[in-house]
């Protein structure tokens, strides 16, 4: 089933790993993953894995792309067949290549916003990427946010939204993974 924004371009979900206090990262960029209990990364992976059958491409930030690049391609967590062979965006205007190992390259695009909107549908998953969603948000193209709530308190880092900004949302889901809160928002406009 692919999902359409109101005005058919694309249908853009941000997914982040953030904090209890609402951040995506901190000084120590793996402290959210460290809080993981197992049983709730693997929900995730399999939680993901049914996602990508209604996901479209998925977009990255260079820095989130330049991670997973190093460990998706060799991986063999449940979800890496998911991940290697669903097409991949990566938003860099610096970056001139995108490889993924032995699989197709991702596609590069210099601007995203521009991007997201010559989309013409379909569903957009946007992993990580922090800066990639602040801009999306800014622009209006966010419809949905999927968070996975991790349990540690960073006290500061990087905010899941842009500082001074206002989002109305709509909660639309939530489910208690052992440790881990999935929640999902509709960004309502």
């Amino acid at each position: 089933m692919t999902l359409m924004a109101q005005d058919g371009a694309a249908r853009v979900i941000a997914q982040q790993w953030i904090s209890l206090d609402g951040y995506a990262a901190g000084h120590d960029e793996d402290a959210i993953f460290s809080a993981v209990p197992a049983e709730a990364d693997l929900r995730s992976q399999r939680y993901n894995e049914a996602l990508l059958n209604d996901v479209d491409q998925v977009m990255l930030g260079r820095r989130t792309y330049e991670m997973f690049r190093e460990y998706w391609p060799t991986a063999s967590e449940p979800i890496t067949a998911g991940i290697n062979g669903i097409p991949k965006v990566v938003a860099s205007r610096t970056q001139a290549a995108a490889p993924w190992g032995a699989f197709a390259p991702a596609t590069v695009c210099r601007d995203a916003v521009e991007f997201v909107r010559q989309c013409g549908g379909g569903t957009l998953l946007v992993w990580g990427s922090i800066d990639l969603v602040h801009t999306l948000l800014t622009a209006g193209l966010l419809d949905e946010l999927d968070l996975f709530v991790s349990p540690i308190w960073l006290g500061a880092g990087r905010p899941l939204l842009p500082a001074g900004s206002t989002v109305g949302l709509r909660q639309s889901a939530s489910e208690d993974w052992g440790g881990v809160t999935h929640l999902r928002y509709t960004v309502e406009r």
